[in-house]
């Protein structure tokens, strides 16, 4: 027989009252939960009921196997929806992450390559710098130097540095560099939003035009 006064057991109630998780997911008041008596009620593929009593409303989520979801509680009327409450929950927690994805902050973006780099590697590079930039991100294109290679001519370098450049596929615009450092040269970039997509020759015509060049 379980003694409730016992502290060991009050203890382990405890524990598991702590690790039950709660639920996951935006929140509305559904079906009965609903207060008002009267909603505006849309469909899921955005047809308008009109103003209704909430008891009408429940049975037509009932006929048509779904639930009613309050989804503007402070209009005037309430608005609610009538759609599956797992679909919804999902459908908003996609737009959140939306919302916030779009909200983050801009990052600078590492891509480096040497003096030999090969076309297969350059390719693929630019092909990573390219996705950066659809997403937002400011691009840092660093040439690694080491060596003899630190005191050839500026304009070989820059030349290197071009081969990646000339693969990349989406628009953009140089926003600072050549800047030399420690480590050798980097040119930073970033989406060009104003020039057109045709303006740029597309990456099958880059990557023919870079393996027909002479490799280093």
């Amino acid at each position: 027989m379980i003694d409730n006064n016992n502290p060991v057991w009050v203890n382990l109630f405890l524990v598991r009252i702590k690790k039950k998780k709660p639920q996951e997911g935006p929140r509305a008041r559904i079906n009965e939960e609903i207060r008002a008596k009267e909603l505006r009620v849309l469909l899921e593929d955005g047809d308008n009921l009109g103003v209704i009593p909430r008891e009408m409303a429940i049975d037509e989520a009932v006929k048509r196997g779904a639930d009613l979801i309050e989804i503007s509680p402070n209009a005037v009327p309430p608005v609610a929806k009538i759609m599956e409450y797992g679909k919804w929950q999902y459908l908003e927690n996609k737009k959140t992450k939306e919302i916030r994805k779009k909200a983050t902050s801009t990052e600078t973006k590492n891509i480096q390559v040497k003096i030999g780099t090969g076309d297969h590697d350059l390719l693929i590079k630019s092909n990573k710098a390219s996705e950066f930039l659809r997403e937002g991100h400011r691009v840092k294109i660093g040439l690694y130097l080491k060596g003899r290679s630190k005191f050839m001519d500026k304009s070989f370098h820059e030349e290197r540095l071009n081969r990646v450049l000339y693969l990349i596929s989406e628009p953009y615009k140089i926003s600072s560099g050549p800047l030399k450092g420690p480590k050798g040269i980097a040119i930073f970039i970033e989406r060009d939003k104003a020039k057109k997509d045709e303006a740029n020759p597309s990456a099958d015509q880059k990557q023919a035009s870079a393996e027909r060049s002479t490799p280093i």
